[in-house]
């Protein structure tokens, strides 16, 4: 069991949610406005552990937070899945028409777009956390913003929901991974997710060669996500998840994949959450 979490966002953000769900609220939170600075409190060795919003159901992936990990040789040793719900809140006594600005995070504006159409008069402006929006309120006691939140942010700052669940697909999760310095959370038996990185030649058939592999190792492909190499225009880094019922299946399309591919990596081996 582990004493420490950072996170991204302030008290009442969804990644304080899932650390309450994830570790039961027996935990101490490392509040941060970054993912930058979450990693950088893990490899200081300031927190034991981070949670990351990795991709989204709507938005798809979170793309620099799967280079955060690699780049820095971290590991994701869990995952949670959370039920995304964003409520329009203001300081109490106000209506939505007495709203002129709305702040937070550009994915929280980008799931809600359709919500403000019919709200003309109320102007959108990028954020850099949807919890720390409300507690801005809080604090200056401003009248006239309001923030996209969580019910638990409403709660924790005494701000009043102008409307509920305003995102434009009701059915709204973001999978978020647990990481930390080290792999191994669980014995072998009970691992039955992975998620791997690997890079291929540029040539015809070799990503068809390694999905081959993974079918015929009895891997269930659940996500692919491809990234490029900064430093070398035109090729690309592939993040891999993958679930299995054996962890020896995995072990030997490790071993496969490590001789086919380039700059072979396992960045987490865990539970499924998704069963």
């Amino acid at each position: 069991m582990i004493n420490s979490v950072a996170i991204q966002g302030v008290a009442g953000s969804f990644h304080h949610i899932v650390s309450n769900e994830y570790f039961n609220n027996t935990i101490a939170v490392k509040e941060c406005l970054t993912f930058d600075s979450v990693v950088s409190s893990l490899i200081d060795k300031e927190t034991e552990a981070v949670i990351m919003a990795i991709e989204n159901s709507i938005a798809g992936s979170i793309i620099p937070n799967y280079a955060l990990i690699d780049n820095n040789n971290l590991h994701i040793v869990g995952e949670h899945y959370l039920d995304i719900q964003h409520n329009l809140m203001a300081l109490k006594g106000q209506s939505i028409q007495d709203i002129k600005e709305v702040y937070s995070h550009p994915m929280a504006l980008l799931q809600c777009k359709t919500f403000f159409k019919q709200y003309p008069h109320i102007k959108l402006i990028e954020d850099k956390d949807t919890a720390e929006v409300a507690q801005r309120i809080h604090l200056k006691q401003t009248k006239g913003i309001a923030a996209i939140a969580s019910v638990l942010a409403a709660d924790i700052f005494e701000l009043e929901i102008l409307a509920s669940s305003i995102q434009t697909i009701k059915h709204n999760e973001t999978r978020f991974v647990i990481v930390k310095r080290e792999n191994h959370e669980f014995p072998y038996e009970e691992i039955n997710k992975a998620s791997i990185k690997f890079e291929l030649n540029h040539k015809r058939g070799s990503l068809a060669a390694m999905l081959n592999v993974m079918s015929d190792c009895k891997l269930n492909l659940t996500k692919i996500q491809s990234l490029p190499k900064i430093e070398t225009p035109w090729k690309y880094a592939f993040f891999v998840d993958v679930t299995f019922d054996d962890y020896k299946d995995f072990n030997k399309a490790k071993s496969i994949i490590n001789i086919m591919a380039q700059d072979f990596k396992v960045l987490g081996e865990y539970k499924n959450a998704k069963l």
